[in-house]
């Protein structure tokens, strides 16, 4: 769950949540969100809006990502 530092990150960067961001971030990429699901619960939520974001980046590069467009 989600503590209420965490969520303030969430909403002061136009998000409901995390899970709002996710879906959104989901969205962005054409991905199904299981996906990013995955990768950010490796991660953590503090790499949310850095790693997370990194991540995908490299997998898309990689090809990684391509069985889970949406």
């Amino acid at each position: 769950m989600d503590t209420k530092e965490d969520i303030s990150v969430y909403t002061q960067n136009g998000y409901k949540d995390r899970e709002d961001y996710l879906k959104n971030l989901a969205d962005d990429w054409g991905l199904e969100l299981f996906a990013v699901n995955m990768v950010a619960d490796m991660l953590g939520s503090s790499e949310d809006f850095d790693g997370l974001v990194s991540e995908l980046e490299d997998m898309d590069c990689d090809g990684a990502l391509d069985a889970f467009r949406a």
